[in-house]
This record gives structure tokens, C-alpha cells and sequence, in this order.
């Protein structure tokens, strides 16, 4: 009987896996929050908080979003019209004081070039 019933649960359970990982976010969501979600938002009309909603950020101009305080650097980009292309954001996610040495990001950069991959897949969904 108990191995009947341990069978059952085992049963169960794996029959849930699927279910998990269906509901799990994809991976650059996952590195969106654990990298970037502490500063920024990336919703629709969201708020900008520490750093400006990234909302169609790919192919937006930089300093773009109203009412945030850019720094310098990024307010000089904008003056450039400058955008925030797939290969100026890798850049600048990869080492943001390479492409923007006064800028204020406190962040080192994302050197794990699958994290990097997976982010840019994300950010390209949003917006």
C-alpha cells in the first residue's frame, strides 16, 4: 500500500513539472528583475524610478523619457539624437562606462554573454 501511495505522489508531481516550467518567465525576464528591475521598469506608461523606464528602449532616442534627469553624457547623446540601437545597448549593458563614461548608472556591466543574449531578446519584446 505505501508504495502504491509513494507511486501516486511520484506521479503527481512529475506531472506538475511541466505545468512549472510553462508558467516560468522567460530567461531574460529573469535577468531583467535580477540585473536591471531594482532601477527600472519596463511596463507601458510605467515609472521611472532610480533609472527611466525602458519601454521600447530598442531604436528609442536616448534621454527620451519626460521628466527623468538624464546625466550629461546622455543629455549630450540626445542633443546627438542618438539611439539606443541593439548594438549600442550591448555595448552599454556589457560596460556602461565604455560608452558613457560620466554617465550615472552605478552598474559594472553584464558580462555573461547568454544573460546578455537572453536580456536583449527580452527588452526586444517590450515595447
Amino acid at each position: 500500500m505505501r508504495r502504491l501511495a509513494l507511486t501516486a505522489a511520484l506521479l503527481l508531481a512529475g506531472s506538475a513539472l511541466p505545468a512549472l516550467a510553462q508558467d516560468a518567465p522567460p530567461p531574460g525576464q529573469r535577468v531583467f528583475r535580477t540585473q536591471c528591475g531594482a532601477c527600472h521598469t519596463i511596463e507601458q506608461g510605467g515609472r521611472s524610478g532610480v533609472g527611466p523606464n525602458l519601454h521600447g528602449i530598442v531604436g528609442r532616442a536616448m534621454g527620451a523619457v519626460e521628466g527623468f534627469r538624464y546625466s550629461t553624457n546622455v543629455r549630450a547623446e540626445a542633443e546627438k539624437r542618438t539611439v539606443w540601437s541593439e548594438e549600442t545597448l550591448r555595448a552599454y549593458i556589457a560596460n556602461p562606462k565604455a560608452v558613457l563614461p560620466t554617465g550615472t548608472m552605478p552598474y559594472a556591466g553584464l558580462r555573461n554573454q547568454q544573460q546578455l543574449d537572453d536580456l536583449m531578446a527580452y527588452l526586444k519584446t517590450q515595447g
